[in-house]
């Protein structure tokens, strides 16, 4: 105990040192970042840290700024992202920082802004990405075990972590030397495989907290989920409700950081629809400042697109797009509002937060008061907490009454006015609507060429006697590997019965296979992201004599997570024909030929240069291993471009030799419908005319009936009560003290119309007790008859309006039983 005692000291100071040197070559201004049980210490400053996570590839550098903005806009004054290590290094030796992997420009766009970075290095990730982020060439390097006290993969993780530091430190990134970035991140949730790996796990802890400090970036470094994280480097908690799941920080000295706070759930192919709402969003963060919390990060404020191959196994091409940022950067209502409010409502708690001292107090079985008092600057900020999930309450504090709704925190900036309530949510809704683009030039045709489907004798063929591992032979270039092979039968072979057929029966690692018998297409079968190993079984026609057995399997994204990554595996197990007179036939070991992906894909036939390379000819619908190809104009406007993939199975899109992403289709969820089916084409992919679009439709499907659309978030709404607090931006603080900014601060309804457009239609109006949500509004038993007229009166041609949330107003009756009291209004912005 002692002597880990004397290392956590030692820890501490060579982490003051390092970030004193730091400051001394910074400049005056430029101290670096410290800590203490309170805060991160930037410059000198205590901050609260409203974070968001943003993945550079998962967007595009055109998207960037405006992405980065509408953070800003949404109260974010800190961006975290990960170090994608596979798409930096995907050759040995051979790196890239270009294009959506330009780094160095991602940053220096935040620092553009004025906002903050944290630089989740790693090199491990997982992030739903391909691998963990691990490059498929690492491993193959020999005798490596990934993320443990293994020399070769320490050698290979050094290396790469110290060129991204050295990159930093060369563009003067990091906060020492006047740079946005403030916090970095060694490892990742290395908690949950350490115990895999047992001495050796707490060696490669130690080790990697040495090496990060060793580098003397001038900030701290930070652990998430890794509560036994060494000396100065800062633990931090990843999940829904880190306010009341985490035990904080394992050193009295590190302040309480939560690195991912799931805006909603990533999702799988196969997967039914996942949301969280706004109102159960911002109670976590709430709660988390309310318990001294001072950096809280939204995983994903921005999900964006896997695009190519770059999801993990089975995880859909779409990423968190229920953030307040949707995939196509667009603000997704009311989640980017309310949480915008929230954040207004904490900075105008700062002093108290930061520097005041922390009472409790019970107000009841279910509620409670925390506060933060500075009774020298006469400061004070309280939250009150209603945790009971299916109850309201009314209680006392400081002699006034408070009406709580069920799980939710007032925030009293000066503990006595309420300013925002986390289950009432002044800001504006929307709904997303997609708009199908119809070309001029109707003579555009889908054309096809269906790729070979080999058999054992085929040139280029490699033989083993029993089928190969998948991952290692296609080494992640692609996601398919043909296995083959041939077999006679005699006819007293043959079922005599004509009831009885020859059925093929594979046994899979995963994750999934398509089966052709002499040719004909069989069908196909899959694993899941919970299993990912299955079994295939398909009736089958068979002949006397030479018989050929040709199956397609394929990955659907690397493995991101778990111990011992480099040895996982996928592809056929075991091969099998039952039904057969002289008994099941075991092909497992008949011998095997195996060839790495299509021809179509060798031949790059997605790319404008390689697209002449084969044949094409006039497109059928549902045939198997085919391309399908057609061109297509640039819808005009700025509108998002999405490609609509209802009508096919599975497979891959490229637009203009641009990855777009996997889709599947045909993969239901337990609701009866596909995960995803409409898919992200950056406007930077596009000419404005001639767009060479390539399908490659494993299955088959009917490519008439793939659509360009365009996405807006035209149809806006509000839904405000009159015991809703008023808006946030009502308050602000002078000479320390919060004061109103208008006369009287009452509740409003606000819309505003984006991109200049402005209010063209009023499409619901209602005062009284109205239910549903934004785009299926339903008037209740006390609809005010007047409310459309008014809104009409108030709104109409305008670019944005306000709305009195008075009763008298709208002419309701006030003596309505089941009043709500709640306004109700969807509208439909357009161009002037």
């Amino acid at each position: 105990m002692a002597a880990a005692s004397r290392r956590v000291g030692l820890l501490l100071s060579l982490f003051a040192t390092v970030v004193a040197v730091s400051a001394s070559n910074g400049g005056v201004n430029n101290r670096g970042v410290t800590y203490d049980s309170r805060s991160l210490i930037i410059n000198g400053k205590r901050e609260l840290l409203f974070s968001g996570s943003i993945h550079y590839p998962r967007s595009t550098p055109d998207m960037w700024p405006g992405i980065i903005a509408n953070a800003k806009k949404g109260g974010i004054n800190l961006i975290q992202t990960y170090v994608f290590w596979n798409g930096h290094e995907p050759v040995q030796g051979r790196y890239n920082f270009e294009g959506r992997y330009d780094l160095v420009k991602f940053i220096s766009l935040i620092q553009k802004e004025k906002l903050y970075v944290t630089l989740r290095i790693g090199p491990f990730i997982q992030a739903e990405w391909n691998h963990g982020g691990f490059p498929y060439w690492l491993r193959e390097v020999k005798n490596i075990t990934f993320r443990t006290n293994n020399p070769p993969f320490k050698y290979h993780m050094e290396k790469f972590v110290r060129k991204i530091v050295d990159m930093m430190k060369e563009e003067k990134l990091f906060a020492s030397q006047g740079g946005p970035i403030i916090l970095a991140q060694i490892e990742n949730e290395y908690n949950m495989v350490q115990a895999a790996f047992g001495e050796d796990g707490k060696k490669y802890v130690q080790w990697a907290a040495d090496f990060a400090l060793s580098l003397g970036i001038g900030v701290p470094w930070m652990m998430c989920k890794q509560q036994d994280a060494p000396g100065p480097i800062i633990n931090s908690c990843n999940g829904r409700n880190c306010g009341d799941t985490w035990k904080g920080p394992n050193h009295p000295t590190k302040p309480l950081i939560w690195a991912e706070n799931w805006t909603a759930q990533y999702r799988v192919f196969g997967d039914p629809p996942s949301q969280r709402s706004a109102e159960d969003l911002a109670f976590s963060v709430a709660r988390f400042f309310s318990k001294n919390g001072t950096l809280a990060n939204y995983y994903m404020y921005h999900g964006g697109t896997n695009f190519g191959r770059t999801g993990s196994a089975f995880v859909a091409t779409r990423y968190y797009d229920e953030a307040p940022l949707d995939e196509y950067g667009l603000q997704k209502q009311p989640k980017w509002g309310h949480l915008k409010d929230l954040h207004r409502a904490l900075k105008l708690s700062k002093k108290p937060l930061l520097w005041g001292s922390y009472s409790f107090r019970k107000l009841g079985k279910d509620v409670e008061a925390r506060v933060y008092d500075l009774p020298s600057k006469k400061v004070c900020a309280a939250f009150l907490t209603n945790k009971k999930a299916d109850r309201d309450y009314t209680v006392s504090f400081h002699g006034v009454n408070y009406f709580l709704p069920r799980h939710s925190i007032s925030i009293l900036p000066d503990c006595k006015t309420e300013v925002f309530n986390t289950q009432r949510i002044n800001a504006q809704h929307n709904s997303r609507t997609f708009i199908r683009f119809v070309e001029r030039k109707k003579k555009k045709r889908w054309e096809m060429y269906q790729d070979h489907i080999p058999r054992y004798h085929d040139k280029g063929i490699v033989h083993s006697p029993e089928p190969l591992e998948l991952m290692n032979m296609t080494k992640d270039t692609t996601d398919y590997l043909w296995y083959t092979t041939r077999f006679k039968l005699q006819q007293e072979d043959l079922p005599w019965r004509k009831d009885i057929h020859p059925v093929l029966q594979v046994a899979s690692l995963g994750h999934g296979v398509h089966a052709f018998a002499n040719g004909q297409y069989l069908g196909s079968a899959h694993g899941s992201k919970i299993e990912k190993s299955f079994v295939l079984q398909k009736v089958m026609n068979l002949k006397p004599g030479t018989n050929h057995i040709t199956i397609l399997a394929m990955t659907v994204g690397f493995p991101d997570s778990g111990p011992y990554l480099e040895r996982r595996v996928a592809g056929i197990r075991s091969v099998a024909i039952q039904g057969l007179n002289t008994g099941t036939l075991d092909l497992s070991a008949n011998g095997w030929g195996h060839k790495v992906g299509f021809r179509g894909e060798k031949l790059r036939i997605y790319s404008n240069e390689g697209v002449s390379r084969v044949q094409w000819t006039k497109a059928k619908s549902n045939v198997p291993i085919t391309w399908y190809k057609r061109y297509f104009d640039t819808p005009h406007g700025n509108d998002p471009v999405i490609i609509d993939m209802s009508t096919m199975a599975k497979g891959l899109v490229w637009v203009n030799g641009e990855g777009i992403g996997r889709y599947w289709a045909s993969n239901l969820s337990p609701l009866g419908t596909p995960t995803q089916t409409v898919y992200h084409i950056p406007r930077s992919f596009l000419n404005q005319t001639k767009n060479l679009l390539v399908v490659l439709e494993e299955s088959g499907g009917n490519p008439e009936g793939i659509q360009i659309l365009t996405v807006r978030r035209d149809d806006i709404c509000t839904c405000v009560s009159e015991y809703h607090p008023g808006v946030t931006k009502s308050w602000s603080r002078k000479e320390g003290q919060l004061r109103s900014v208008v006369e009287d601060v009452k509740p409003e309804s606000h819309l505003k119309c984006p991109d200049n457009k402005i209010i063209q239609a009023i499409t619901f109006a209602s005062f009284g007790n109205p239910s549903g949500v934004c785009g299926n509004y339903t008037i209740g038993s006390c609809h005010a008859p007047q409310t459309k007229h008014v809104v009409e009166k108030i709104c109409l041609g305008k670019a944005s309006c306000v709305l009195p949330v008075k009763g008298e107003v709208y002419g309701a009756d006030a003596n309505c039983p089941e009043t709500t009291a709640t306004l109700a209004v969807q509208v439909f912005c357009g161009h002037k």
